[in-house]
């Protein structure tokens, strides 16, 4: 069995690198070029969304390879598939699926807008101001929550865990103290210890969400692309209500 990996250096990718960690399986990953081949043929063929990260699993359900999108859609499949990180008592499980959901829906695209408005443009205040308050938010959430519980889900380390991990580790929100999330703070801790999250580290190599766009090898064009801005916007297609 060979796990294809399309992914590169994001939060959203090592997620799925953690997963494939913990289980102990064989993957292979491709550094996909989101700016320039995610509208190729045959990557859509793999993920009609043209996004990362995307898995083509060589075995699938019945032999045959299965192409699989969506980070929390493949931590599911793994997990449900090799029989672990999903736990087996229902109510445990719908918590898992709670919590994976909630970091699909809530922190990953939020903290992502964050990064956005704080990082990659410039006189945006009220963009900035809204999605700094909703990651504060967020963590507040995550900091009850882990006064609660062990784990986000329940007393086990789950999929809900390695998906929200990569995004709190590497956001850096600027300002914020994070002593002054103690449950957070011992939760993160514990999961960076796992020798699986230590080799995943290794294997995914520098995430920089901190740097300077002209740090990256990328033209104002290419950062217009993949933010759809300037000649690549389609707002100047919608009509005014």
């Amino acid at each position: 069995m060979m796990i294809e990996l399309f992914g590169g250096d994001t939060p959203n990718v090592m997620k799925v690198v953690i997963a494939l960690e913990e289980l102990g399986l064989e993957y292979k990953h491709n550094y996909f070029d989101i700016v320039n081949d995610k509208d190729d043929p045959k990557f859509r063929a793999v993920n009609p969304n043209g996004r990362i990260p995307a898995i083509i699993d060589s075995e699938g359900i019945d032999g045959t390879p299965l192409p699989l999108a969506e980070s929390g859609a493949i931590l599911y499949y793994l997990a449900e598939k090799h029989g672990a990180f999903y736990p087996t008592d229902l109510k445990k499980r719908y918590a898992t699926m709670q919590w994976l959901m909630f970091q699909m829906s809530g922190i990953g695209p939020m903290f992502g807008q964050y990064v956005y408005f704080s990082r990659r443009v410039q006189n945006q205040q009220h963009g900035h101001d809204r999605y700094a308050t909703e990651v504060l938010r967020l963590y507040d959430v995550v900091e009850k929550r882990l006064g609660e519980s062990r784990f986000l889900a329940c007393d086990e380390y789950t999929i809900a865990d390695m998906a929200t991990f990569p995004t709190l580790h590497y956001v850096k929100v600027t300002g914020m103290n994070r002593a002054d999330y103690p449950n957070i703070g011992r939760w993160m801790e514990e999961i960076a210890a796992r020798p699986a999250v230590d080799r995943s580290f290794k294997a995914m190599g520098d995430i920089d969400l901190e740097a300077p766009m002209s740090s990256y090898p990328l033209t104002e064009d290419q950062w217009d692309r993949m933010f759809g801005r300037g000649k690549y916007s389609r707002a100047n297609t919608l009509r005014d209500a």
